[in-house]
């Protein structure tokens, strides 16, 4: 089981064992009586209700007096008192009914078991009806100034038994484990920041993480763990806020002034970059449409040295068909092909009237007249 309890934690100053016997034999009895070893003698019918009151009376009794219940949300901590395995048990309790000796001689200790809340705020109206509620953190910024800071502190028992011991039952882990040691540590890690600084997110959350290092650090070895440190608000006194407030708004101005200046500046960027493109994009059209105009000369030039080379072919082509033919009608037998057709063309005529006397007279008779009249070679 467990170590005992120190001298003086509330133990009897005496160890009376024959009362420890006699609850022994007292539990005994029950124990028979509920299962069936004490046998109740016949009696009247109004007697047996009688006993049912008082057998009732007595589960009644060893229930409120004997069983101790754990809740689900708890751990539950056993106490001896009196006997062999006096003080603290590190067995730790989970839900459901537990058997605890009455009369002081042993005592179920609860614990909760689900996340706690600590709320350091001057408006306890906004605080969880669930959470311990004590002043805001009265924190001295690094130049000085007073600030306080609202801040909710979640937290869990992870050892009841480290708890009880440390620290002690009931709420002892509230009043003399995480309430002592939040604002020192707050303190310790906020205090480093200046006034200006608070209203710098990132860096208060980075001081908030420290202060959960630091009471982790304090507590863990006691059975308890912070889970995290929240800033929820913070408000220095009504001067330094003021100040703080027009300063702000100072700050805001010249912050203003300044990104008014730099969107002038590249609005003046944006224009000459858009002035650029349009420029470029109108030389690389030119270049385009330059480039096309030099393609379409080149085509119709190729189309028309290409079309001349084949008029060229054609006629020349053509010529040497003319020349072709002429030869062949200079060749042998072309007169005769001459006179052939000139028989051709005399035949459709019925009457031809030729001279027949003078320098151009004919002489149908003699052909070789005729022939030369008709330039007929030989």
């Amino acid at each position: 089981m467990g170590k005992g309890m120190k001298p003086g934690d509330g133990e009897f100053p005496l160890e009376p064992r024959a009362l420890n016997e006699g609850f022994k034999t007292l539990f005994e009895k029950l124990k028979g009586l509920f299962s069936g070893g004490i046998r109740i003698p016949s009696v009247p019918a109004g007697g047996k209700l009688k006993y049912a009151i008082i057998a009732l009376a007595l589960v009644v009794l060893v229930y409120n007096a004997m069983l101790e219940y754990v809740e689900p949300n708890e751990y539950g901590i056993k106490v001896v008192r009196i006997g062999a395995s006096r003080g603290v048990h590190k067995e730790v309790y989970g839900t459901g009914l537990h058997f605890v000796l009455p009369l002081g001689i042993q005592q179920m200790h609860r614990l909760p078991r689900d996340v706690q809340v600590l709320e350091l705020t001057n408006f306890p109206n906004t605080a969880s009806r669930h959470a311990r509620v004590k002043k805001a953190a009265h924190i001295q910024t690094s130049d000085g100034f007073f600030v306080d800071v609202d801040v909710s502190i979640l937290y869990k028992i992870v050892d009841p038994y480290m708890v009880f011991v440390n620290i002690g039952p009931g709420n002892l882990f509230e009043d003399n484990g995480i309430i002592p040691k939040a604002e020192p540590a707050l303190k310790a890690t906020l205090g480093e920041l200046t006034t200006e600084e608070f209203y710098n997110s990132p860096l208060r959350v980075e001081k908030t993480h420290l202060a959960r290092e630091m009471l982790n650090k304090e507590l863990n070895s006691k059975g308890i763990e912070v889970n995290e440190v929240l800033v929820r608000y913070f408000k220095y006194s009504d001067e330094i806020q003021k100040n703080i407030e027009e300063k702000k708004l100072k700050d805001q101005l010249v912050f203003k002034n300044q990104a008014e200046a730099r969107a002038a500046t590249e609005e003046a960027t944006l224009k000459k970059i858009v002035q650029e493109g349009k420029v470029s994009v109108a030389v690389e059209m030119e270049s385009g449409q330059a480039y096309v105009t030099k393609k379409n000369s080149e085509r119709d030039k190729y189309v028309r040295t290409k079309k001349a080379e084949a008029d060229l072919q054609v006629k020349l082509a053509e010529a040497q068909r003319v020349k072709l033919k002429n030869n062949a009608l200079q060749g042998s037998g072309s007169e005769r092909m001459v006179g052939l057709k000139m028989a051709d063309v005399y035949r459709g005529l019925d009457l031809i009237i030729l001279p027949s006397d003078g320098l151009g007279g004919v002489n149908p008779l003699d052909l070789g007249t005729t022939l030369k009249l008709f330039d007929v070679r030989k």
